[in-house]
């Protein structure tokens, strides 16, 4: 866990990495986006700096850490912002917890219920078959060394981000250094059998029309991790939902282009939750007053 406190009557953030990343990916938002509130980041179970856990994961599990730590160190309504993974665990948080969140942000939001609907039925048996055909553990485990090499992990990156320049050493570094701990490889295995369950997630199509909150949904139009194509069917779902896309941008934009980012972030944060600073304000003048009529 990292937070940066701040003295604020706005809500605090909870930043959520996505799969494989950590709470380093948020190194370029952190500084601006905690200059007047506080901003926390978790390292979900499984990655970055937490325990490699030999469980099941699942996208309930997550939302659960994230409400336990809410409840012992915030208990105070605050905004998620999480980018893929990170993002479903926003929105599933914010439908099992609404008392927790008053807002939440969305990178690149992943919904399994598309990709299932998308799939040919003749091709269902297929891809199952593939799946299951590499999923033991000593094989998972062996694709596992080969993947988190740093020199793959960069392939990979090169995919997930379009803008060339943010694909840095300390990215790469970022990414593979976590998948070299004592129990990665086992997370991995547990990571990759839970995700192909339908038990790993609630859709995102189910949970969206249901939510009263402000949501912001950003999305680079040139993701190829969770195709864009998805972007303008889910941010039909709720008039709540304000959508923005980022041209050039890839599956990761708040690092490929922080700057935009966080200008974004924190232009729909302040139309949104103002009137907690006006209320700030309010009580501010009051007490001025107070003071000039005493004296």
């Amino acid at each position: 866990m990292r937070s940066q406190q701040h003295n604020s009557s706005k809500p605090p953030l909870i930043l959520i990495h996505g799969f494989g990343a950590s709470i380093e990916h948020w190194r370029n938002n952190i500084p601006v986006l905690s200059r007047d509130r506080t901003v926390y980041a978790l390292d979900l179970l499984g990655f970055g700096a937490s325990r490699k856990a030999d469980t099941p994961y699942s996208v309930a599990l997550w939302v659960q850490q994230v409400y336990d730590f809410w409840q012992t160190f915030i208990r105070q309504p605050v905004v998620l912002v999480g980018n893929s993974i990170g993002s479903l665990v926003c929105m599933t948080a914010a439908a099992t917890y609404p008392d927790m969140v008053e807002g939440i942000v969305m990178l690149s939001l992943p919904d399994v219920s598309i990709r299932q609907a998308a799939l040919p039925k003749w091709l269902l048996p297929i891809v199952t078959g593939l799946e299951n055909a590499i999923a033991s553990p000593p094989l998972l485990k062996t694709i596992f060394k080969v993947v988190r090499r740093p020199s793959i992990v960069r392939r990979w990156v090169g995919v997930a981000y379009i803008e060339r320049s943010a694909v840095t050493d300390e990215l790469i570094d970022i990414l593979s250094a976590p998948a070299q701990d004592d129990g990665a490889a086992q997370t991995f295995c547990n990571l990759f059998k839970s995700v192909r369950l339908p038990e790993f997630s609630p859709s995102a199509t189910a949970i969206l029309p249901k939510l009263e909150i402000p949501m912001l949904l950003v999305w680079g139009r040139q993701d190829c991790m969770v195709p864009f194509a998805i972007a303008p069917i889910l941010a039909s779902l709720n008039p709540k939902i304000k959508f923005v896309e980022l041209e050039n941008a890839g599956h990761c934009p708040h690092d490929e282009y922080p700057d935009k980012f966080n200008a974004i972030l924190l232009e729909w944060l302040d139309i949104h939750f103002k009137r907690a600073i006006d209320v700030e304000s309010l009580k501010l003048e009051r007490i001025q007053n107070i003071i000039e009529e005493a004296s």
